[in-house]
């Protein structure tokens, strides 16, 4: 017990001499995931006006979803908690709103022959979902847990770690490497970060906290399940009916 007493003091301070790691890893992964799609569009990839309305639709709500990141963890540096507080129930109902959007707009992708030729549709179908609900419940998970700080920062990190994918899926040579080799690259990438946080984690609380660990866990499965799944027979079924091959 007196060893309990005197650890609970120093929470407050610990939690605030950690928080500037995670400013700053929000502000990396959403410069990463912008720089990615922003070149793809630099480089001609993209079409603009051919770009179906969900699609922009899309694109805004996961650029609005960056920059509340990016706000919530300097609000919870700066200590305003209140506002910090107020703003995750606007973060709770665009992550649902994300989730619909990107179910549809793969969906429609695959109806529309959009998707990335290096990838095929049942392949793509698996990953779109996948990631989705991953991103989706990495973020439900970390609100639902907002009364633990510890747990509910690092969840919310790892729905952002996930969604790195896209923005990797650009920035890599995946025509010349495949898309699921491609996709194995970024599993490697995103489990580096990851291990960042571990690292942060060792340093600061003295050992890997159960939540970073579960991200990692949510990640490495999940680019597991995808190359499982885009095998399977009910997939591929799937996939064809959408496209209609």
């Amino acid at each position: 017990m007196a060893t309990l007493a005197s650890v609970q003091p120093s929470a407050p301070q610990s939690y605030s001499a950690s928080q500037p790691f995670f400013v700053k890893l929000a502000w990396a992964l959403s410069g990463i995931i912008v720089f990615g799609f922003a070149q793809n569009a630099a480089l001609g990839r993209v079409n603009f006006p051919a770009v179906p309305i969900w699609v922009h639709f899309h694109g805004l709500a996961m650029l609005a979803w960056l920059a509340l990141f990016v706000t919530q963890n300097r609000l919870a540096a700066s200590g305003n908690l209140a506002l910090h507080r107020r703003l995750g129930w606007a973060g709770a109902f665009l992550v649902c709103v994300i989730v619909g959007l990107a179910c549809f707009a793969g969906v429609m992708s695959l109806a529309l022959h959009r998707y990335p030729p290096f990838f095929t549709a049942p392949f793509f179908l698996a990953l779109t979902l996948t990631d989705t609900m991953a991103f989706g419940g990495l973020v439900l998970a970390g609100i639902t847990n907002r009364r633990d700080t510890e747990t509910h920062r690092r969840l919310i990190m790892g729905g952002t770690i996930v969604i790195l994918e896209p923005a990797f899926g650009r920035l890599l040579p995946a025509p010349l490497i495949g898309g699921e080799m491609t996709e194995w690259i970024v599993m490697a990438i995103q489990l580096g970060v990851v291990a960042l946080i571990a690292r942060h984690d060792r340093k600061t609380l003295g050992r890997i906290h159960a939540a970073t660990f579960s991200v990692g866990v949510v990640i490495a499965l999940s680019h597991v399940l995808v190359s499982l799944a885009s095998k399977m027979g009910p997939v591929i079924a799937l996939a064809a009916r959408i496209t209609g091959g």
